[in-house]
């Protein structure tokens, strides 16, 4: 019983580090003026420094194999320093100021996360899943367009912010499969802790070949502050919030419950720009959030039919 209740707070804690998420766009608008990858350096230095000491004690008696660090080292690579770049050159392709576009990516990771967690996780998808999963992506395509139309005013960076909005869902639905197989074999302290460790890394190589060593001293006391604030919510703080979940929930349960982002983050951008829904989105928003509902329960009968076999 006690396990069936964790793997109900599992789908939950998924859906909280999504709704922290929501909060990115708004969250970034103030780092317009630095160069994607020098954010991207900054947000998992800051983490990275913050979450040191609870990394440093999880590590205690710890011997990871070469294949852990691997897998940490793709997870940090595609999803935090890619994924990361990619989706915050979106935002600013698009000034921050018309998101739909990069909401886009939303509508696409599920279908990368799921194609990788069955091919590396060999995770099984019943009918049922399908249909809930299916209308969830429908859902959600129209919360965010407004009657299925793509919002295209946001200037000429419109395609180039669906293009890297496109990579980051490639990059980040990988990225959740990769991590779910981290996970089996490491706490979430320490799959956090070598993300942003590794991702570090990883950013500081990026800023040296990209040319934008320089970049580094620009950051205004107030945008460092951001970087903070970032690192305290959405940034390391929402990750490890979400791999507490991840680590009970499949990774293919787990990509549609992510879709709560989108869904919050057009209600953000209402409250915040003004940007008022229409009443084909608030009733997608219902069906959607009626999808998710039924996707975590099946997420729950899974876990209760592997303790019944076990």
């Amino acid at each position: 019983m006690k396990k069936s209740s964790f793997q109900i707070s599992g789908a939950v804690l998924i859906v909280i580090a999504a709704s922290l998420w929501a909060l990115d766009g708004v969250v970034r608008r103030s780092l317009f003026s630095l160069p994607p990858i020098t954010i991207v350096f900054f947000e998992h230095l800051i983490g990275f420094l913050i979450f040191l000491p609870f990394f440093i004690k999880a590590l205690k008696g710890v011997k990871l194999t070469r294949r852990e660090w691997l897998l940490a080292a793709a997870v940090s690579l595609l999803s935090s320093l890619l994924g990361t770049l990619w989706f915050t050159t979106a935002l600013l392709k698009v000034n921050f100021i018309s998101l739909s576009v990069v909401f886009l990516l939303q509508k696409l990771q599920p279908l990368f996360t799921i194609t990788s967690a069955r091919l590396l996780l060999k995770e099984k998808l019943n009918g049922a899943y399908g249909i809930w999963a299916g209308l969830a992506l429908v859902a959600a395509y129209f919360v965010t367009f407004p009657n299925g139309a793509i919002n295209s005013n946001s200037g000429a960076g419109t395609i180039a912010a669906a293009l890297f909005a496109v990579g980051a869902a490639a990059a980040w639905g990988t990225g959740t499969t990769l991590s779910k197989m981290l996970l089996k074999t490491t706490s979430e302290q320490v799959a956090t802790g070598l993300r942003f460790g590794l991702t570090s890394v990883f950013g500081l190589v990026a800023v040296i070949l990209m040319g934008q060593l320089g970049t580094l001293t620009t950051p205004s006391v107030s945008q460092f502050s951001r970087f903070i604030f970032i690192a305290l919510s959405t940034g390391m703080v929402a990750l490890f919030i979400y791999y507490k979940g991840l680590k009970t929930t499949k990774a293919s349960v787990a990509t549609i419950l992510e879709l709560t982002f989108p869904l919050l983050a057009v209600f953000i951008d209402m409250v915040v720009y003004k940007s008022f829904l229409l009443p084909s989105q608030y009733l997608a928003a219902l069906v959607l959030m009626l999808a998710m509902y039924k996707v975590g329960q099946l997420s729950h009968h899974d876990n209760e039919d592997t303790e019944k076999i076990s």
